[in-house]
């Protein structure tokens, strides 16, 4: 699979492992090697006498857990470096040397000029880590979130903290819906705000509409302590918010909603057969049209709405009952 075909760097799949290959650049191995970002990921083997190529002291770097860079000008050259230290120091456990990160600092500003597409990448493996509220603090407070992130502060990081805990609270393991919380808690509580900032760093349809809806409804959940969602509510609750709610549930209880408060909400989620949140309908449009002699209309949807509402309120449970229902409560 070819990678970058300007730089001819390409990957090849095996049943477990993937390897990938790059074309030497400048006139001798270390001279690439020179070119990288950071010493550890300027080591090279030599196959034929089976020994590393070590010029920067990559393998100490290696030993002493430390990410430090070759060079400012090669950070400069590519200032997606910048944020990929902290990548993988939370991948690998390790500390950013001290001139590195300085020197990181001095050059966030530069950051605006990577693609967001790249930029949105390195933000998603930090949002995938188990330590990634470390490493996203140390990030922020080098300036690097803000100039793609403008609503994080602090607050937001600490928020973001909660995140995992919370999930374990309502035993949510999906690694999908854990990320999509954590990037919430990073962006604007505005949706539309939101929607713009996610739309800047090129995430997708899917996953800027989920986090939207995830904040729109959350006003909601954080308010269920004295204002307890009614049956009716709730079904026009779980109508607009639809699979978005574990990511929502994650993100009201680690922005402080008691796990007891929603546990009800959970329950109905999860059960298939629940009504509020997975409705079935006892009779079709064509069905109610037929039944009253009634034309295509806004009508239709407003009973079928009115009939799953009954339904809810344990009035009516089966077919017969249904008709019954609109034929006592449509107007004549």
């Amino acid at each position: 699979v070819v990678l970058d075909e300007r730089r001819q760097i390409a990957r090849v799949v095996f049943p477990h492992q993937t390897l990938d290959f790059a074309q030497q650049e400048g006139d001798s191995l270390e001279a690439d090697l020179r070119r990288r970002d950071f010493t550890i990921n300027a080591i090279a083997y030599n196959l034929h006498q089976d020994s590393l190529v070590d010029p920067l002291g990559g393998v100490k770097d290696l030993a002493q857990s430390s990410l430090t860079m070759i060079s400012e000008q090669n950070l400069r050259d590519d200032p997606l470096r910048l944020l990929r230290a902290y990548r993988q120091a939370a991948q690998l456990n390790f500390a950013i040397e001290e001139q590195t990160r300085d020197t990181i600092s001095s050059l966030a500003h530069l950051i605006t000029e990577v693609a967001a597409e790249r930029v949105q990448t390195e933000l998603n493996y930090l949002l995938a880590g188990s330590d990634n509220q470390k490493w996203l603090k140390l990030a922020y407070q080098d300036n690097l979130l803000s100039l793609w992130l403008p609503s994080v502060t602090l607050a937001k990081l600490n928020l973001l903290g909660n995140v995992e805990p919370a999930a374990k609270l309502i035993c949510v393991s999906s690694q999908a819906e854990l990320s999509l919380a954590k990037l919430a808690c990073l962006v604007s509580a505005v949706p539309t705000e939101a929607r713009e900032q996610l739309i800047n760093l090129k995430y997708s349809r899917a996953v800027i509409n989920t986090v939207t809806k995830a904040l729109e409804y959350l006003p909601q959940l954080l308010a269920i302590e004295t204002s307890p969602l009614s049956l009716k509510e709730q079904y026009f609750f779980f109508q607009g918010v639809g699979e978005v709610f574990p990511t929502l549930a994650i993100l009201a209880v680690a922005s402080g909603v008691k796990q007891a408060e929603i546990a009800p909400l959970i329950t109905a989620y999860l059960n298939p057969d629940d009504q509020k949140a997975h409705p079935t309908p006892l009779l079709t449009g064509k069905e109610i049209m037929e039944y009253l002699n009634l034309p295509p209309s806004p009508k239709i949807g407003k009973l079928l709405t009115e009939i799953q509402l009954a339904r809810i309120e344990g009035k009516i449970t089966n077919r017969e009952e249904a008709l019954r229902y609109i034929q006592l409560t449509s107007p004549k």
